[in-house]
């Protein structure tokens, strides 16, 4: 038994010897291979960065050989240069050598001439000497008096052919001015070819169907009523087919109104919300234009540096007539105008053609005064920081003041032709947009009236009257008082009929 246990204890005891034997050896074996292996990957490095190496030196010495050939054909280039600089100073160092011996000659041959000529003059004056010795001795006069004699002689020659010559030239002046103008303003306006353009106070909207007459007069008339009291122009809806008829002697709010209905047609919804709403963005849109023509007039007449208040100021005179002639066109061609003649004439054609273009600018002024165009105008170029020339042009084409530059004097002449021209105006639409202008005038200038429009040619004025400021027992006693200034202050044909709108509006929100 016992030989059993011990014999247990020694099978153990070298099965754990050899297990650690194999171990060890495996161990050893393991760390030979490793070894072999990171030798293997050194070389293997090594030959690899001297292949790069050997690569990196070959790829530097071809770099170096065509930088040396390329230094060496930069050479031989500059090497040519220089030759061919020398060659060139050479021939003129040659040349030069050859005008200074020309020189030499030439001067030469002047000294020679000079002497020749002193020699000359000294004979002269000895002869000059005995021949007036001889003169003094023949007249009985010394020579100062002989002179004397002969300046006074000649003096009142030249004075007589001079004062001829003087006569002759101020009749030529005065022929020739007077054709040199002709032919001036001729040219000036052959040349100008603006279109004669005349604003009217109607224009017409086209409907897909008649049936769109009823949506736009909307029940109990809202619609249109809305249209008229927010635009201020005159719809009218008569037996006329697919076409509704707007009327306003304001283009701005015949613009809008045509443009808003336009756009309430296409879209289909035509209620007074709506209406509003489309208003409001037309209006919007109508001011961008206002900008943007003015904008386009100084493009094309090449005019710089102008501040936004007169681009603006010019836009608006878009929408302005003179006699039923477009303020803005009138202006550009005016400008055209003094431009040319201010070319032909040898004036600072620059000057002319602003002055030209700014001189109606008064009647783009926005704010109301007691002041002419002409003023307004000049105010405003003050303000702007433009040129006193500029300034004194707009104050005297209409002669308000005395023009100070001939510039001024071409806007005066330009404006002129430009007016007269056939067809360009017509004085009767004038006096009636100014009749219906002074009708809303006269009832805007009342407190309480936020607003007039003149409709129905006049025959119509309807006042829109603040509802915080009027209220309903007064909105009567206030009509029969303008009523009775209109009768006072304008001579009209027939009756005209003023209608009150007072409109109480509450918002409120739901939160």
């Amino acid at each position: 038994m016992n030989m059993m246990i011990l014999f247990v204890v020694l099978s153990v005891l070298v099965g754990i010897t050899l297990g650690w034997i194999i171990r060890w050896v495996y161990a050893r074996f393991q760390l030979t291979a490793s070894e072999q292996k990171a030798e293997r990957v050194r070389q293997e490095a090594v030959r690899e960065a001297e292949a790069q190496k050997k690569e990196i030196l070959l790829n530097a010495k071809d770099e170096l050989i065509r930088e040396r050939n390329q230094q060496e054909r930069e050479n031989r280039e500059r090497r040519a240069e220089v030759q061919r600089y020398e060659s060139r100073v050479s021939k003129k160092e040659e040349l030069l050598d050859q005008r200074a011996a020309e020189y030499d000659k030439k001067e030469k041959d002047i000294a020679f001439r000079l002497s020749s000529l002193q020699k000359r003059e000294a004979e002269v004056s000895t002869q000059e000497e005995t021949y007036r010795r001889e003169l003094e001795r023949i007249s009985g006069l010394s020579a100062q008096e002989a002179k004397n004699l002969i300046i006074k002689n000649l003096e009142n020659d030249a004075r007589h052919d001079a004062q001829a010559l003087l006569n002759k030239i101020e009749q030529e002046a005065v022929l020739t001015a007077e054709k040199r103008a002709r032919s001036v303003l001729v040219s000036a306006i052959q040349r100008i070819a603006a279109e004669t353009t005349g604003d009217i106070t109607v224009t017409t909207v086209p409907l897909p169907s008649d049936e769109m007459k009823g949506r736009i007069i909307g029940r109990e008339g809202r619609n249109i009523r809305t249209l008229e009291t927010l635009t201020g122009a005159d719809i009218i809806i008569d037996d006329t087919p697919e076409a509704v008829v707007i009327s306003c002697f304001d283009p701005v709010r015949k613009e809008i109104a045509r443009e808003a209905l336009g756009r309430l047609i296409s879209d289909g919804r035509i209620h007074p919300a709506r209406i509003e709403e489309i208003v409001q963005k037309v209006t919007h849109e109508v001011q961008n234009k206002i900008y943007e023509e003015g904008e386009r007039v100084l493009f094309d007449l090449g005019i710089h540096n102008m501040t936004g208040d007169g681009i603006r100021a010019l836009g608006r005179l878009y929408f302005r007539t003179s006699y039923g002639q477009n303020v803005l066109y009138h202006s550009k061609e005016v400008a055209m105008l003094a431009s040319m003649i201010a070319a032909e004439v040898g004036c600072d054609r620059e000057l002319a053609k602003r002055a030209a273009l700014l001189h109606d600018i008064g009647k783009g002024v926005e704010n109301d005064s007691d002041q002419n165009h002409a003023e307004a105008g000049a105010e405003m170029a003050r303000k702007m920081g433009e040129r006193p020339e500029v300034i004194n042009a707009i104050a005297s084409h209409h002669n308000d003041i005395e023009p100070e530059t001939v510039e001024a004097i071409i806007v005066q002449i330009a404006d002129a032709i430009s007016a007269a021209r056939p067809g360009a105006r017509r004085e009767t639409l004038d006096n009636y947009v100014k009749r219906l202008e002074n009708l809303e005038g006269i009832a805007e200038s009342f407190p309480g009236v936020e607003k007039a429009y003149a409709i129905q040619a006049g025959r119509e004025l309807r006042i829109l009257v603040d509802n915080a400021k009027v209220p309903d027992e007064e909105v009567k006693s206030l009509a029969r008082t303008i009523a009775k200034q209109i009768e006072n202050d304008l001579k009209y044909p027939g009756r005209i009929r003023l209608t009150m709108i007072r409109e109480t509006r509450i918002v409120e929100y739901a939160r």
